[in-house]
């Protein structure tokens, strides 16, 4: 086993255009491309600068057979003055304390590309332990995952233990949708998320 020793990467993201393809769409959607390498790629959309840096440094400190880039964003579509990476897994996450959080989220889905929402596209939502500051229900987050059938993960992300914990489910679920655990793939994991006793919440 190997660190996964890349650095991750911020973008700012106002211009149009992204995608993962060898041809990109004109939309700027953001596209999966084909996985023919042992590298594997994450992309973290959300407003809380502070926070995804810090988990995807826990995401990078994983050990893994494969290596690990983690892509940060604060929304999309992604600039097109940059490398487009081939993306596995999009997190977007959340901040329960902000409802331009919510807002900006809500506007990046439409730069997905629809084959994406077949298992490699989660929600985390973080700041639902402080639920006096709380701006946004949790049940609102959560009829927004089901809106777009994808798992939706609760971390704090602010406390260093839950944030390694969510860092490493994040590496796992990241090494399936890349496909490189033998005989599970994005919609198997989707579909082993959804089948617990309240499919889409985990909390954390």
């Amino acid at each position: 086993m190997v660190p996964c020793a890349l650095e991750p990467e911020s973008w700012e993201s106002q211009s149009p255009s992204v995608g993962a393809r060898s041809q990109y769409p004109s939309e700027g959607l953001l596209c999966p491309g084909i996985n023919q390498s042992p590298s594997f790629s994450g992309q973290l959309v959300g407003t809380e600068d502070a926070l995804l840096q810090q988990l995807a440094d826990s995401m990078l400190k994983e050990d893994c057979a494969s290596e690990l880039k983690v892509h940060l964003a604060q929304s999309l579509p992604l600039p097109s003055n940059v490398n487009r990476p081939r993306i596995d897994l999009i997190v977007f996450v959340v901040n329960l304390h902000s409802k331009y959080s919510l807002q900006n989220v809500e506007e990046s889905l439409h730069h997905v590309d629809a084959t994406f929402f077949l298992g490699k596209v989660g929600f985390l939502a973080t700041g639902a332990r402080k639920e006096s500051h709380c701006s946004i229900h949790r049940n609102t987050v959560l009829k927004l995952a089901q809106a777009y059938r994808s798992p939706l993960l609760f971390c704090d992300l602010e406390v260093e233990s839950f944030r390694a914990t969510m860092a490493q489910r994040l590496v796992r679920m990241l090494l399936v949708c890349a496909g490189h655990v033998p005989g599970v793939s994005a919609l198997n994991l989707l579909s082993l998320m959804r089948s617990s006793e309240n499919p889409f919440l985990e909390d954390l």
